[in-house]
């Protein structure tokens, strides 16, 4: 995946920040929020380490999970031209839509 870094097993989404001329980095698996920002590669992997230990160890002390859960449903909207194209695409593959989706969506996270 671009622009994810893996720190502790918990992946970071890192984006540029040119407001503060800084990375930033911001943990997308956490059940609330834990950012970081650094000049460079090796001090934001630094500062995400210590950003996470900071919030799993209030997880702790709360007792709360620090993992998000996903219940494995989406609600997706499309426009009704865009759903009946992919339910087309779908049935031209011998699939369902959601088989078909969940395919075209493993295929593109990979």
């Amino acid at each position: 995946m671009k622009n994810v870094m893996d720190i502790n097993g918990y992946k970071a989404l890192i984006a540029f920040d040119p407001e503060t001329n800084l990375f930033r980095g911001e943990f997308i698996d956490l059940n609330g929020g834990a950012d970081f920002y650094a000049a460079d590669v090796q001090s934001l992997r630094r500062e995400g380490e210590v950003s996470l230990k900071v919030f799993l160890d209030m997880c702790h002390e709360d007792g709360v999970e620090p993992k998000k859960s996903y219940s494995g449903k989406l609600m997706v909207r499309l426009p009704a031209e865009l759903h009946q194209r992919a339910a087309m695409s779908a049935a031209s593959h011998g699939k369902s839509l959601n088989a078909w989706l969940a395919d075209v969506v493993e295929q593109a996270s990979a």
